[in-house]
């Protein structure tokens, strides 16, 4: 069979050495080209196994015009987009563009060759993770501690290792667990979702084991239990913080074993599925207060992925917003093109306590009540203009919000005025009201 051949178009000379190395060890052949045009010119003669676009130096206009000219060419072509830049704005563009996947150079190359025969394999589309209610999502963020998380969970789905995801309620654990099964080689079978907080004692063994005809009243025909169907898969146990220790006790033996005995059976049935855990709570608390096992948590324990709460990455909002409404306007045939100054610096403002959710949730229930071209302060919902002007009328904290700013712009009022979304004479009248003062370190 022939080797695959990747078109590499408008690479640098560090990216095309970089690739040169790869594309051997993986069973490939590349074929470099220079220009936009060139790639017209080869594309003519039918479509390759997959082309890589590359924007060379600061500048990735070429690479998106080059994406955007296949796409026009071949609909079916995978694309990779090969940047020096870090920008979830030009992510999200390269993916509108028509990119299937995007990697910041320099790039891991086991990354990279994941990412190469996933598209090879399948051909399918981009690998993201869809919501209950069909919304595809991925995980959105250029903050630094936004981009530690996406490193990290590419590294954590190339291997099978167990995960446990931990952060606060609406931060998207179930999201980020659907990223990491959806990345790995285990993402053709189901990743299989346990809601442990709603997990009666009565019910823990037949649903998560199974049973078999006869095993008790009721059971006329034998039935897998939720382990079983993941089996080749993944199993997601969803706040397992919650659980109670009579499940807890259940499960250890089936996580360690990787077995189940469904009830009225004198078999185990042995089983290959990755685990996958959340909680909204610390576990190290949990145990140390005696509600979760301690054996459990070690087994739980090897991969710890931390999701950030919104109000400690609120620089991430804006790309939020744009995604959110992006989504939202396909879903509502509606053409909205973003959000206006003023309410996006209500956005800024609020802390969000159910996170990205809650903002995911307002700006759905903004839809409803039909924007025009932008968002403006007036199409949120009543409850939360309220809600933003009980905590707007709180001094304290819009004063603690300034001097936040300030600091970390090192007191430069033009930058604290853009980050605060204000103009700079709203900045000096806030400062003056609130009696700031810069604080200089004493003349030594």
């Amino acid at each position: 069979m022939d080797r695959p051949i990747i078109l590499v178009a408008n690479a640098g000379k560090d990216q095309l050495n970089r690739l040169r190395v790869l594309m051997p060890s993986a069973d490939m052949e590349m074929l470099e080209l220079d220009s936009e045009a060139d790639v017209v010119l080869r594309l003519q003669e039918g479509p390759p196994n997959l082309l890589i676009a590359c924007s060379n130096g600061g500048d990735a206009r070429k690479g998106l015009g080059v994406i955007r000219q296949i796409r026009r060419l071949s609909k079916s072509t995978p694309v990779i987009f090969i940047t020096c830049q870090s920008s979830e704005r030009l992510a999200i563009e390269a993916l509108r563009a028509g990119a299937d996947d995007y990697f910041k150079f320099p790039f891991s190359a086991d990354s990279l060759r994941i990412s190469l025969k996933r598209l090879l394999g399948s051909g399918e589309a981009p690998v993201t993770a869809t919501s209950s209610r069909g919304m595809a999502q991925t995980i959105v963020g250029d903050s630094l501690g936004m981009q530690d998380v996406r490193d990290y969970i590419s590294r954590v789905a190339a291997t099978d290792s167990t995960v446990l995801i931990t952060g606060e309620t609406g931060t998207g654990k179930e999201l980020a667990a659907e990223m990491i099964h959806l990345h790995s080689h285990r993402k053709k079978n189901p990743l299989i979702r346990i809601n442990c907080s709603a997990l009666p004692d009565s019910l823990v063994e037949s649903e998560m084991f199974g049973y078999e005809r006869g095993a008790f009243t009721g059971a006329v025909v034998a039935q897998k239990g939720k382990l079983n169907a993941a089996n080749g898969g993944g199993v997601f146990f969803d706040e397992i913080g919650d659980m109670n220790t009579f499940a807890q006790a259940k499960i250890l033996r089936s996580i360690e074993l990787k077995e189940v005995y469904p009830l009225g059976s004198n078999h185990s049935v042995s089983l290959d599925f990755r685990i996958i855990a959340a909680t909204n709570r610390n576990p190290e608390k949990l145990v140390a207060d005696g509600k979760f096992r301690q054996d459990l948590y070690y087994r739980l324990n090897v991969a710890r992925v931390h999701l950030p709460p919104l109000r400690e990455r609120k620089q991430d909002i804006p790309e939020l917003a744009d995604f959110a409404l992006e989504n939202l306007n396909r879903r509502f045939r509606r053409q909205v093109q973003g959000v206006s100054e003023e309410a996006m610096a209500c956005l800024m403002r609020y802390d969000w306590p159910g996170n990205v959710r809650e903002l995911m949730n307002l700006l759905e229930a903004t839809y409803i009540n039909f924007p025009r071209r932008k968002i403006v302060l007036d199409d949120f919902p009543k409850t939360f203009l309220s809600t933003l002007k009980t905590v707007d009328e709180s001094p304290s904290n819009e004063r603690n919000h300034i001097v936040s700013a300030l600091v970390n712009t090192k007191w430069n009022k033009a930058t604290a005025a853009r980050k605060l979304h204000w103009s700079r004479m709203t900045l000096y009248r806030k400062i003056n009201k609130y009696n700031i003062i810069e604080k200089r370190n004493p003349p030594r």
